[in-house]
C-alpha cells in the first residue's frame, strides 16, 4: 500500500501531463526550448535570446512528434525533445489563425522534404544543409505562403561576444559570411504571427 501510496502521485502526474499534451497541442505548432549543446551560449549571445533551439510538432498515429534539425533532421518524441531542454523548460507557439487539416498536411510535407539532410553548422540559407529556426520558417513560407518573421543577415546579429568571436573563427576562419541570409529562433519567437499556448 505504501508504495503504490508513492507511485499514485508520478501515475497522475504522468497521465494528466499526457492529457494535457493531447488537448493542447497540434500539428504546426513550434516548439522553442534553451538547447544544452555547445553552440546553444552563442546563439543566445548572438541573438539576445534565451531560446536557442526549436521545431515543429507534429501528430503522427496518436502520438507527439517535434521535426526538428539536428544531425541529422528527424522525428523526436515530444517527451525526449522537451527532456533534452535546459530544466526541462519550453514555449509552444501556433499561428494565430486557425490551419486546416490540408493546411497541416502541407506543412508537414514540406518539412518532411528536409528528413535526414545534414544539420547546417554554417547557418547558409540553401537546401543542402538545413538548421532548426530555416526549416520552421521554410515549411510555413513554402506551403502556406507566411513569413513569420522577416529574414536577416548574419551582420545584424551582434558578434561581440568572445563566444560567438571563437565559434565563428572556427567555423569561417577570416572570411565571415555577413552578407548571407539567416532566421534565428528568437525573430520567430518574436513574430506577431504568433500566440502562446503553453
Amino acid at each position: 500500500m505504501k508504495i503504490i501510496n508513492r507511485l499514485l502521485p508520478l501515475i497522475l502526474s504522468y497521465l494528466f501531463s499526457s492529457h494535457l499534451l493531447a488537448k493542447d497541442f497540434q500539428t504546426g505548432d513550434i516548439i522553442f526550448h534553451t538547447s544544452k549543446s555547445a553552440q546553444s551560449i552563442v546563439i543566445q549571445k548572438a541573438t539576445h535570446s534565451a531560446y536557442s533551439h526549436m521545431g515543429m510538432i507534429v501528430q503522427k498515429n496518436h502520438q507527439f512528434y517535434v521535426l526538428e534539425a539536428i544531425q541529422p533532421v528527424q522525428y523526436t518524441p515530444l517527451k525526449q525533445w522537451i527532456g533534452r531542454g535546459l530544466n526541462q523548460a519550453y514555449v509552444v507557439k501556433r499561428y494565430h489563425k486557425r490551419l486546416s487539416v490540408q493546411q497541416q498536411q502541407r506543412l508537414v510535407q514540406s518539412a518532411e522534404k528536409h528528413l535526414t539532410k545534414p544539420y547546417d553548422l554554417y547557418f547558409g540559407w540553401g537546401n543542402d544543409a538545413i538548421y532548426c529556426s530555416e526549416i520552421v520558417w521554410k515549411a510555413y513560407y513554402e506551403a502556406l505562403n507566411i513569413q513569420l518573421a522577416p529574414l536577416q543577415k548574419l551582420q545584424h546579429f551582434d558578434l561581440s561576444a568572445p563566444q560567438v568571436k571563437k565559434l565563428m573563427k572556427q567555423r569561417y576562419g577570416n572570411q565571415v559570411p555577413l552578407n548571407e541570409t539567416v532566421i534565428a529562433p528568437e525573430a520567430i519567437f518574436r513574430s506577431k504571427l504568433l500566440k502562446v499556448v503553453h
